[in-house]
């Protein structure tokens, strides 16, 4: 991968991460390597149903400076889909103290010159 796309993919997460703390939710931790591919960022939220339950996102972040290519999220094909939910599932292994309930998000973001970053925030983007 090319520096310049490394470095866009760090400040999307970066940008990511602060908006999801700003919504509420703690960061456990990024970049998580796993066999089945990196996860980006990993987060709780208290649920909204039970205040006392957490519920642990893996989030998958997509950055586009264009839309040359479409969307942020249309990069999200079935066959990342599969990793994305084969490394959480791997993670929830490795990690038996988490809560249980989990989900996975997508944050699409628009950066382009001149202007704020759009971000998109799909929750349980995987069915």
């Amino acid at each position: 991968m090319s520096q310049y796309r490394q470095e866009l993919g760090r400040w999307g997460e970066a940008h990511a991460a602060d908006y999801l703390q700003q919504k509420g939710y703690t960061v456990i931790a990024r970049n998580v390597r796993t066999p089945y591919g990196e996860i980006d960022l990993i987060v709780q939220q208290l649920s909204k149903i039970t205040q006392d339950e957490t519920i642990t996102v893996f989030v998958e972040v997509k950055t586009r400076t264009s839309k040359t290519f479409g969307y942020p999220e249309e990069a999200i094909t079935p066959n990342k889909q599969l990793h994305l939910v084969s490394a959480a599932q791997h993670y929830l292994q490795e990690h038996p103290d988490l809560d249980k309930n989990w989900r996975i998000d997508v944050i699409a973001i628009e950066r382009y010159p001149e202007s704020s970053p759009i971000i998109n925030h799909f929750e349980n983007a995987l069915q």
